[in-house]
């Protein structure tokens, strides 16, 4: 529609022009002594056209000309620009492709050009982690830090990673601490923080950070929860010597977080600081609430296992949690020890047989070998005896 407008407003031009120069009869005289001439205006106005367009076409020809190295410069310099591009695009696509020898001769082939120095750096520097060259990737993170300021958070991040691959997790630490300094912290940033402090056992960095990854919604569900497991698990190694400062982390730990394996491990290490009645204590909180799903046969076994006074109360609360749970095992076992102790005999066997009916284990044999030898029923002892021997033998 364009170029038919134009082809219209060429053609009415066209035909003003014409009837302008037929109404026109206008002269111009021209005179050089002693020379004389007299041109109709038409003629002049078209002859003053001609000379602009020869003398513009003849400036146009000349500039052309004398610019025509410089256009060769350009074309050049552009060619070479290309192919730098054409070499870095390389660099990063066999660095992916995982053949890096390659990408780093790629990639020193661009930071020589100067196509992206920084850039081009970096992924010389990772290439030549990947291959173990640790010369080479010191050398090229060097030069990467002072070619291109722009790439300083890159070359940042891309320190903090490598680090943390090398396991030298406080240099992965300096890393970050120094990029907080300049831009602050992303979630990227924090996950290599997060792998650095579990590098380090820094346990109580660990679960804040894992916190704030929950808040930000940067971590799977079941990666945080066995995030915080180990943690806490950490933490009540490190107390496992101190039994107030045991008692206090426990005391501290949330709810949601006091899963199977970390309230076992705060069990084993209470009865290892001889502290039973905050073992009984803890037990007997997770087992109050637990759901069929959260039931945990382990805590039975130790709370069975408890010597301390007030086990007529725990025979008690054992009973009651073996209303919900019959078919335990572990809880009928550790009902027959805790009767065997009080020298309930009869319920001691009771409990011990009903836990082999349910699941036969040497523990079982040997608790009711143990009963028969104080009842003085040596042959039904050995009996229980060489059972509990077959068992742990297959």
């Amino acid at each position: 529609m364009r170029g038919l407008f134009w082809v219209l407003a060429l053609f009415a031009l066209a035909v003003a022009v014409a009837l302008g120069a037929r109404l026109n009869d206008g002269y111009v005289l021209l005179v050089f002594p002693p020379w004389r001439a007299e041109v109709t205006l038409n003629l002049f106005i078209l002859a003053l056209l001609g000379l602009f367009f020869v003398l513009y076409l003849g400036m146009r020809g000349m500039a052309l000309t004398f610019g025509l190295p410089q256009r060769v410069r350009q074309y050049r310099e552009n060619r070479q620009r290309e192919r730098s591009s054409l070499v870095f695009q390389d660099a990063v696509r066999l660095l992916f492709e995982g053949r890096f020898g390659q990408a780093l001769k790629k990639a020193a082939e661009a930071h020589a050009a100067g196509t992206a120095p920084g850039l081009s750096a970096l992924i010389a520097a990772r290439a030549a982690q990947r291959m173990r060259e640790s010369e080479k990737q010191q050398g090229w993170m060097a030069r990467a830090k002072i070619d291109d300021p722009r790439t300083e958070a890159a070359t940042l991040m891309l320190e903090a990673e490598m680090m943390n691959e090398a396991r030298h997790f406080a240099d992965a630490l300096a890393a970050l601490d120094k990029l907080q300094g300049k831009q602050g912290r992303h979630i990227a940033a924090l996950r290599l923080e997060l792998r650095a402090r579990q590098g380090l056992g820094d346990w109580d960095g660990v679960l804040k950070l894992a916190r704030q990854l929950v808040k930000r919604d940067a971590l799977p569900a079941e990666v945080v929860g066995e995030v915080r497991t180990q943690a806490h698990l950490g933490n009540i190694a490190k107390r496992a010597a101190d039994l107030g400062q045991l008692t206090s982390y426990l005391r501290a730990l949330p709810v949601d977080e006091r899963g199977r394996r970390v309230v076992l491990a705060a069990a084993r290490a209470l009865l290892a600081l001889g502290a039973e009645a905050e073992a009984q204590q803890l037990i007997e909180a997770v087992l109050d609430a637990a759901t069929d799903d959260l039931w945990q046969p382990e805590l039975v076994a130790i709370y069975g296992r408890l010597a301390g006074e007030g086990q007529t109360l725990r025979i008690a609360k054992a009973e009651a949690w073996l209303r919900k749970h019959p078919d335990d095992a572990r809880l009928l076992k550790a009902l027959g020890r805790m009767c065997l102790r009080q020298r309930l005999w009869g319920k001691a066997q009771s409990y011990l047989e009903a836990s082999l009916a349910v699941q036969p284990t040497p523990e079982a044999h040997l608790e009711l070998a143990r009963l028969c030898d104080q009842l003085e029923r040596t042959e039904e002892a050995n009996k229980h005896y060489r059972a509990s021997a077959l068992l742990e033998v297959s």
